[in-house]
């Protein structure tokens, strides 16, 4: 893939040599203590700026809710939307002066809403003269100056991508992002800015763009055979002493990867999903790391890099543009050069201002389109179903996910070689919220159901690999003793696990014994009345993303793939409640698991 020359050479070239430079520093390194430089008796040169960072914006513009058609809202009112960072964005500005400061994002942009999907799918940037993304319009109206490409970035594939990067006024970096045959970058690694001070010299300021190794198994199908994704801190030692001897100041990674130093994909890939802290701890002269992918809210977190001890400041601004983060930087002029003398960062949150009407009133027209699209009615239901209480009961509403998957495997299969195996289905609560009523069912309602871009593979599978499988994903649930209160705000995402990693298995009967220790939960496993055999085979109609080694279960990565298909499973099961005219819980639910313990149902 070559790179985009307008993002990449037209932004670096103009930097020039300059000078070679020592690594960065966070920590006091210019004064003597009496705010003089050293050997010198006047008071040294001293200029200060601030880059304001967001991440996992996920095709939020608006502060809405597309699924539920009404404004956001979440249990710690949170607000979203890269209208109300707008907001934010340019209060800074003011504060700080608009050229002391500069504004970048580190990924997972265009995925996430159906204002995203639609402009993917419905009405796509990729058409003849089809329309701009409202991402890129409301990023380049705003005034980003880079963007760390994040693993949702690839999900529309590489086509659509280019397209986006080709509609910003800014360049997508990724570093680790390589052509799979030159093994060079494939979209920009860096941006080097200037920022003019009051005292000749301008600060120059390296953004490194970083994202995700996991693209490679998450997004196989676009990538695999285009792309390779080594790690962050390979790659992070080969640019960064590179953008120091080109004359950088001030060095700053946008990585798309979280603090914790784990990897939810185990040994599918060699590189560390979550290596921020890493990158910060391995790699000297970095200043300040803007991490993503996590969705965590990191107001600050200092790394002392091990080989020059110096610290690294670290910030994360949850997600959707619920926060900004700003890094604070106090430079000192110091022999010649510019050095950091002091580093900071703090988050604000976009609840505490009103959108940005420059931002809603450029959009008005793309939002209305969506609205439209997801309120069509597309069959009706005779009862209402929720997924409030998904996430510890066997609900028909998750039936419903596993009922559409399952006909599409059986049918995919039949008259083949594994028609005859038992068709397993799996899948997740992604969403709390998620709702069929009664009456009416529309596209929101029915896409609420998978806000994911995931596709479905078929698996095939022994059953004591199910077995296992299925001891893997309850690890979901907090050990509860036999007789002890069960609170359910407290019993579920143990380990931190999310909603999105426990899988509920349809086509076998299972119990989860939640006072037994994980990994010895389940309990009384069946296929149609009779114990499962451990050398069954079975076939399971799981998601790409399941299938590709995310959330780390046992044995599916590696099980033969008998069947795959490229369309999202959120449109399948809209196709199928059009086809069906009438969802009737009545013929698909039944309850296959249920918690228990020492035999008895906890509900």
């Amino acid at each position: 893939m070559p790179l985009n020359r307008r993002t990449f050479l037209g932004t670096s070239a103009a930097v020039g040599a300059g000078a070679a430079m020592a690594g960065g520093s966070a920590v006091p390194a210019a004064a003597d203590g009496h705010g003089r430089g050293r050997g010198r008796g006047r008071p040294p040169k001293r200029y200060s700026f601030t880059v304001m960072g967001t991440t996992d914006l996920h095709g939020n513009v608006f502060n809405w809710d597309y699924f539920t058609d009404q404004e956001f809202d979440d249990k710690d009112h949170n607000d979203v939307g890269l209208a109300k960072i707008s907001t934010l964005v340019e209060q800074v500005r003011r504060e700080k002066g608009r050229h002391n400061t500069l504004l970048i994002d580190a990924g997972d942009t265009i995925q996430g809403t159906q204002l995203s999907y639609y402009y993917a799918k419905v009405d796509p940037i990729t058409a003849r003269r089809g329309p701009v993304h409202p991402m890129a319009q409301a990023m380049n109206a705003i005034g980003y100056d880079a963007a760390a490409l994040g693993n949702h970035e690839f999900n529309y594939g590489i086509p659509l991508l280019r397209k986006f990067e080709e509609q910003c006024d800014f360049p997508l970096l990724g570093a680790n992002a390589l052509d799979a045959k030159s093994l060079r970058p494939a979209f920009a690694p860096y941006v080097m800015k200037r920022l003019r001070t009051p005292f000749g010299r301008d600060v120059r300021v390296a953004v490194l763009g970083l994202t995700n190794p996991g693209v490679a198994i998450w997004d196989k199908a676009n990538v695999g055979g285009k792309m390779v994704f080594p790690g962050l801190e390979e790659q992070a030692a080969k640019f960064v002493p590179k953008l120091r001897s080109m004359g950088a100041d001030v060095v700053i990674v946008s990585a798309h990867s979280g603090t914790s130093g784990t990897s939810s994909y185990g040994d599918q890939v060699p590189y560390v999903e979550n290596a921020a802290a890493l990158v910060a701890e391995q790699v000297p002269g970095i200043d300040a790391i803007l991490v993503g992918h996590a969705h965590l809210e990191i107001p600050e977190y200092f790394v002392e890099n091990e080989r020059t001890g110096r610290r690294v400041v670290l910030s994360e601004p949850l997600k959707w543009g619920q926060r900004l983060t700003l890094f604070d930087f106090d430079l000192v002029w110091e022999k010649g050069r510019w050095v950091v003398e002091r580093a900071g960062s703090r988050v604000l949150n976009s609840n505490s201002v009103a959108e940005d009407p420059k931002i809603t009133g450029l959009l008005a027209d793309e939002h209305r389109k969506v609205v439209a699209y997801v309120n069509q009615v597309i069959g009706t239901s005779t009862a209402a179903m929720s997924t409030v209480e998904a996430a510890w009961k066997d609900e028909p509403i998750i039936d419903l996910i596993n009922v559409v998957q399952t006909e599409m495997v059986r049918e995919a299969l039949a008259g083949g070689a594994y028609a005859s195996l038992p068709v397993l289905s799996q899948a997740s609560c992604f969403s709390r919220t998620a709702r069929i009523p009664a009456g009416d069912v529309t596209i929101r309602d029915a896409a609420g159901l998978y806000p994911f871009e995931n596709t479905l593979e078929a698996r095939v599978m022994t059953g004591g690999q199910i077995r296992e499988y299925l001891e893997f994903s309850a690890r979901y649930y907090v050990q509860t003793p036999a007789g002890a209160p069960v609170d359910t705000s407290k019993l579920t995402n143990a380990e931190n696990i999310p909603d999105y990693n426990y899988d509920a298995v349809s086509g076998v009967a299972y119990e989860i014994d939640i006072a037994k220790p994980s990994g010895s939960r389940i309990v009384n496993l069946s296929f149609e009345g009779k114990p499962v055999d451990p050398a069954a085979e079975f076939v399971l109609a799981v998601n790409n993303y399941r299938a590709s080694g995310g959330g780390n279960f046992p044995h599916v990565a590696g099980a033969k793939q008998v069947w795959a298909n490229s369309e999202e499973i959120r449109n399948t099961i809209i196709s199928w409640v059009q086809a069906k005219g009438s969802v009737d819980a009545a013929q698909f639910a039944s309850v296959d698991w249920r918690l228990t313990r020492d035999g008895v149902p906890v509900f």
